[in-house]
């Protein structure tokens, strides 16, 4: 299937369900940094969750409104990047990610992401991207930063997660503003 090169130890492909298996484990082994800011993993609870996902992914994918790939470092699966939803109308989507602790500092979200952008504005020819995050996520905020995106706006109070609420906050890129960014 699909894949798409990051740097020569890594690269991104659509998740498959052989990959459930490496995939709940990540997850469980990566389980309380991965919940502090998203809530999939308090529904993860068995390696069927994780070929439900792969299978609600590739619909996704068929229906042409979003999907996730796993993000590969050295052969093994260190996370995940989708397209949340696709906005045919509006021209625009979101960017999610998550990654193992164990994989952080290695650049792979913002160079995924940069791929994501690029086929975002290039082949799908989309006037917006979007990224959010809980506004005291300090490590995911820096990936958008480095990127160019500008903060357009928090809500207050937007998810209650283990035990608390969480603001988000909102970073945009225009395909104008990408198209003028010097290329690295």
């Amino acid at each position: 299937m699909f894949k798409s090169i990051i740097d020569q130890d890594s690269y991104i492909s659509f998740l498959e369900y052989r990959h459930a298996e490496e995939l709940f484990e990540l997850i469980d082994n990566s389980r309380d940094s991965i919940r502090e800011w998203l809530d999939f993993p308090n529904h993860t609870h068995e390696i069927n969750d994780t070929r439900k996902f792969i299978e609600r992914t590739l619909s996704s994918f068929a229906a042409n409104n979003g999907y996730w790939v796993g993000i590969w470092h050295k052969g093994r699966i260190a996370g995940s990047i989708g397209y949340l939803y696709f906005d045919w109308h509006s021209k625009k989507t979101e960017i999610g990610y998550w990654l193992s602790k164990d994989y952080e500092g290695l650049g792979l979200v913002t160079k995924a992401c940069s791929l994501f952008m690029k086929y975002a504005f290039e082949e799908l020819k989309l006037n917006k991207v979007e990224i959010c995050m809980a506004t005291s996520n300090i490590r995911s905020r820096a990936v958008p930063e480095r990127l160019g995106f500008k903060e357009e706006g928090t809500v207050r109070c937007f998810e209650f997660l283990n035990g608390k609420y969480l603001d988000r906050v909102t970073y945009g890129m225009i395909g104008e503003e990408w198209r003028e960014k010097p290329k690295v």
